[in-house]
């Protein structure tokens, strides 16, 4: 699902325009990401809670050359999805997992 999609899939829920809704979740991203940038977490009970953490820098490989070099330290956000999410997650099987099994079967 696209922003878009997204946009409607609200908008038909909510019983409100798509040009208000696409409003309301351009101001939701707008905060989350203040949030974040300011260093706080952004928890959304069910849903899951959105974090930065600090990555340290590593040694790696460059694919092309194979020549060994230095991954810099950043931050990073991380997201932990809360109970709900998770158990709804876990209770639909996947596209792929879908496909799989018709796989098998064949």
């Amino acid at each position: 699902m696209n922003k878009a999609e997204l946009i409607e899939a609200i908008a038909t829920r909510s019983k409100t325009t798509k040009a208000h809704t696409a409003t309301m979740l351009d101001g939701l991203i707008e905060v989350v990401q203040k949030t974040l940038t300011d260093g706080n977490n952004v928890q959304l009970v069910g849903f899951g809670t959105f974090s930065v953490t600090e990555r340290a820098g590593r040694e790696g490989r460059n694919p092309a050359t194979g020549k060994t070099m230095t991954i810099p330290a950043k931050k990073v956000v991380k997201f932990k999805p809360g109970k709900t999410l998770a158990d709804a997650a876990a209770a639909k099987p996947t596209r792929a997992a879908k496909s799989k099994k018709a796989a098998k079967k064949k």
